[in-house]
C-alpha cells in the first residue's frame, strides 16, 4: 500500500517555480561560496606577505649572527628575539631547533600549518652541513576574524541583491505562464457558463420523459443520451469548483453521509448498467458529517466516476462506509507504479486511452487537505485500484 501525502499538491506553476528557485539559489550560493573562497584566499596572501617582509628584515640581522658562529665552531644555538628559529641539513632533518612545529612545508618560503607560519630561507653550505634556516611564530588569527566579519557583511548584502534579481527574474520568468494559466480560466469560465443551461436544459427534459412508453430501442437512446448529459454536468461541476471554488459562498453543514452516498450511487447507476458493473455495498447506517455539501459531492463523486471510468466492461465496485473511512475499489486497469506518486496533481490522468482532464483527483486532494482528511491508495496494474479516505483526526 501507498500512502499518498495530499499536502504537497504540485502544480505546473509551482513545479516552474521551485526548479528556477532551486537553480538560482544554487548558482548564487555556488557563487557566494567562490567569492568568499577568494577573498579569503587573498587575506591569506596579504597576511603571509607582510610576515614574509618582516622575516626578512629580521634575517638580515640573524643570519650573520648563525653564520659567525658556525664559523666560530661555537656550539650554542642563537636564539632570536622577534621568532622561534631552526636549521636543518639538506635531507630535512633537524639539526638545531627552537620552533615549536617541525612540521615544515620545505617546497614555499612561506607558510601557514597547524596555526604557526613559517619562512623558509636556504643558506650555503657550512661545516655544520646547515643547508634550510626556517623562522617560526604562531599565527594570531586576527586576520581569519577579520576576513570572517567582511565575507559575512559583504556576503549578506550581495545575497539580499541577489534575492532582489531573483524575484524580478522569478516574476519574469512566471508572467508568461501566468498569462497563459489566466486566459485558459477564463476560456473555462466563459465555456462552462454557456455549458450549464443547454445540458441542465437535457437533463430535466430527459427525467421528464415517461419512459414505460418507450421501446427497447428507444430507451437504450435515451439513456445513452442522459449518460452524456450527467458526464458533461460532473465536467461541468469540476470545472466550476476548480476555476470559481474562491468566490463560491461555502457552509458546512451536517450531512448523512450513509444516505448521500446511496443517491450518488443511484446517479451513478445508468452509468454502472451501461458497462454492466456489479455494485458491492457495505454501508452503516446513519454516519453523519459535518462538511460542505457541494464539497462532499465533488469529493465522492470524482472518486466513484473514477471507478467507473477506469473500470472493466462487466468488472466490480465494492464501495465501504465505516464511522470515519470511507473506501471504494475497481476491479480496472489500475495505475502504473511511476504515475502514483503525481495522480493527486492537475492534468494528471491514470490511463490516457481514457478521456477526462485529469483534475478530478485533484480536487479530491484539494478538499481533503481542507478538512484533514487523509488519502490512501492502492493500485495494482489489470487488477483495480482502491481508493480510501479517513477522517477520524479530520476538522468534520
Amino acid at each position: 500500500m501507498s500512502a499518498l501525502n495530499v499536502m504537497a499538491i504540485n502544480t505546473p506553476e509551482n513545479k516552474s517555480l521551485k526548479a528556477f528557485l532551486l537553480l538560482y539559489m544554487g548558482m548564487s550560493f555556488f557563487i557566494l561560496s567562490l567569492l568568499a573562497g577568494i577573498y579569503y584566499s587573498n587575506e591569506k596572501e596579504v597576511m603571509l606577505s607582510e610576515h614574509r617582509l618582516s622575516m626578512q628584515l629580521v634575517n638580515e640581522d640573524y643570519y650573520p649572527l648563525l653564520r659567525y658562529t658556525y664559523l666560530n665552531n661555537d656550539e650554542t644555538f642563537p636564539k632570536d628575539i622577534a621568532y622561534d628559529t631552526a636549521v636543518f641539513d639538506a635531507d630535512k632533518n633537524k639539526l638545531d631547533s627552537y620552533i615549536q612545529d617541525e612540521d615544515v612545508n620545505f617546497k614555499k618560503v612561506i607558510s601557514l600549518s597547524k596555526g604557526y607560519i613559517h619562512f623558509v630561507v636556504q643558506i650555503e653550505k657550512n661545516k655544520k652541513g646547515v643547508k634550510y634556516l626556517v623562522y617560526e611564530t604562531k599565527d594570531n588569527e586576527l586576520w581569519w576574524k577579520n576576513a570572517l566579519k567582511e565575507i559575512l557583511l559583504y556576503g549578506a548584502l550581495l545575497l539580499m541583491t541577489l534575492i532582489v534579481i531573483g524575484v524580478y527574474l522569478m516574476k519574469l520568468f512566471l508572467r508568461p505562464m501566468k498569462e497563459s494559466i489566466e486566459l485558459l480560466d477564463n476560456f473555462i469560465k466563459d465555456t462552462t457558463h454557456e455549458l450549464n443551461t443547454p445540458v441542465a436544459a437535457i437533463v430535466a427534459n430527459i427525467e421528464t420523459i415517461d419512459k414505460r412508453d418507450l421501446d427497447a430501442k428507444e430507451l437504450k437512446k435515451i439513456k445513452r443520451i442522459d449518460i452524456a448529459a450527467r458526464t458533461i454536468t460532473n465536467i461541468y461541476n469540476d470545472l466550476t469548483y476548480l476555476i470559481l471554488h474562491h468566490d463560491i459562498s461555502h457552509k458546512n453543514e451536517a450531512i448523512n453521509l450513509s444516505s448521500f452516498i446511496e443517491e450518488r450511487l443511484e446517479y451513478f447507476k445508468i452509468a454502472m448498467e451501461q458497462k454492466r458493473l456489479e455494485v458491492k455495498t457495505l454501508i452503516a447506517p446513519d454516519i453523519v458529517i459535518t462538511i460542505d455539501k457541494n464539497k462532499l459531492g465533488r469529493l465522492v463523486d470524482n472518486v466513484l466516476s473514477n471507478a467507473i471510468k477506469y473500470n472493466r466492461v462487466g468488472g466490480e465496485i465494492e464501495v465501504e462506509l465505516k464511522a470515519a473511512s470511507l473506501k471504494i475499489k475497481d476491479t480496472g486497469f489500475g495505475i502504473p507504479t511511476d504515475k502514483i506518486p503525481y495522480i493527486f496533481e492537475r492534468y494528471q490522468r491514470a490511463n490516457e486511452s481514457v478521456g477526462g482532464f485529469g483534475i478530478g483527483l485533484n480536487i479530491v486532494a484539494m478538499i481533503a487537505e481542507e478538512y484533514d482528511i487523509e488519502i490512501k491508495l492502492d493500485s495494482q496494474i489489470d487488477k483495480g485500484t482502491q481508493i480510501e479516505l479517513l477522517w477520524e483526526n479530520a476538522k468534520l
